[in-house]
């Protein structure tokens, strides 16, 4: 499990297996480093995502699954693939949040709750049986380039005034956003892979990219 006195950085895989095969061997172990198999990468590739990245990495692995219903059959496929960590949509219906975060504990996975849409994130964490391991303060990736759609770091501190859990930060994070995260008070802060000519932020595919992973590292420590 995740320690809370701890800075982390969560590599997100977003494109295909090729581009796993490619980078994730360049990237050094370090337990401070969580791979995550994107959405769009596991709609693409289905469950091959996760599997693939586990080929190459002994570490944490996230599958951003982003569950809205049937909590059950998704986590236990993402476990079985060799998630040890999985996302559920804030927005989903109070049931379903109960059951993906009491199956997660079950299967020892790290359960995360994408906060992506959520105003108010405390109105749905208050109705839950148990608070999740970790909630994401999610900007979209269709908001970055939107002025004014920042990412919503007040709702940090509400959160933990509350909850004993540890806050990821996503949405068009590079350097400057992770050091600015970390200032407000993150635990993980989720850096996309993007490929040329793409107009996301985060780690570009043509760089170095165990050396900018290690940047990030030194960054957010």
């Amino acid at each position: 499990m995740l320690r809370s006195n701890a800075r982390y950085l969560q590599i997100a895989f977003n494109y295909d297996l090729r581009l796993v095969r490619d980078v994730l061997p360049t990237i050094i172990y370090n337990e401070r480093i969580l791979i995550e198999a994107g959405t769009p990468f596991i709609k693409r590739e289905g469950m091959a995502a996760i599997s693939g990245i586990r080929r190459y990495w002994y570490g944490d692995v996230v599958a951003d699954l982003k569950v809205a219903d049937g909590a059950v059959g998704e986590v236990q496929i993402a476990h079985m693939a060799g998630a040890t960590a999985a996302t559920v949509l804030g927005g989903a219906p109070t049931e379903t949040l109960d059951i993906f975060i009491g199956l997660c504990n079950q299967l020892g996975m790290i359960s995360m709750v994408d906060m992506i849409a959520v105003d108010d994130p405390m109105k749905v964490l208050r109705p839950l049986a148990q608070p999740p391991n970790v909630v994401i303060i999610h900007r979209g990736r269709d908001e970055e380039s939107s002025k004014g759609k920042v990412i919503q770091y007040r709702q940090i501190n509400r959160i933990r005034s509350k909850y004993d859990v540890l806050i990821s930060v996503a949405g068009g994070v590079d350097l400057r956003e992770a050091r600015s995260a970390i200032f407000n008070g993150a635990n993980i802060v989720v850096a996309n892979l993007v490929q040329p000519g793409d107009p996301w932020h985060g780690i570009n595919t043509d760089g170095q990219v165990q050396e900018i992973a290690l940047q990030f590292l030194q960054t957010i420590e």
